[in-house]
């Protein structure tokens, strides 16, 4: 960069020079996007083009907060702060939905099977001689004292039970 004289105090150059060379590498970031043609935009998946228009409009005005600052307008007391935020908003909106798109969905027929086959089934006896086995098994009971009986959980975990 060529040495000129310019109306500003030389304290300031160094960071001027730099300033100048991240617009330009802002500009270089940007230069695929604005040569991206509508039609290619248009093909993308509608979540796509909308991080994609929330991300340049989040920049545009993120550039334009960066231009009331070098022109000593405070931008939090601007209505770009809001812009800003309703953006942000957007944002998460799009970030969430993203997030609903990717979590685990649940195979409800696999579900149903896996608990069925974990849940304790009585066995088919007669009405009559599950009364006598019951009966026998209290009497046994009684005389032993309290006992502890196992039965399983949902979870198919055996968990014993006082009685």
């Amino acid at each position: 960069m060529a040495e000129q004289q310019e109306d500003y105090p030389s304290e300031i150059h160094g960071g001027l020079v730099a300033f100048s060379d991240s617009l330009k590498s802002v500009e270089e970031v940007f230069k695929p996007l604005l040569q991206m043609a509508l039609e290619d935009v248009e093909k993308l998946e509608s979540l796509d083009q909308a991080k994609l228009h929330l991300t340049a409009v989040y920049a545009i005005n993120s550039l334009f907060w960066i231009y009331l600052t070098t022109q000593g307008i405070d931008p939090k007391d601007h209505p770009i702060k809001n812009e800003l935020d309703r953006i942000r908003s957007y944002m998460n909106r799009v970030k969430e939905i993203e997030d609903k798109r990717k979590a685990a969905k649940v195979d409800k027929a696999a579900a149903k099977r896996i608990v069925k086959s974990a849940l304790w089934e009585p066995s088919k006896q007669s009405a009559g001689s599950q009364d006598r086995q019951t009966s026998g098994k209290r009497k046994q009971q009684d005389r032993a004292g309290p006992q502890t009986k196992k039965k399983r959980d949902l979870t198919g975990a055996e968990t014993e039970h006082r009685h």
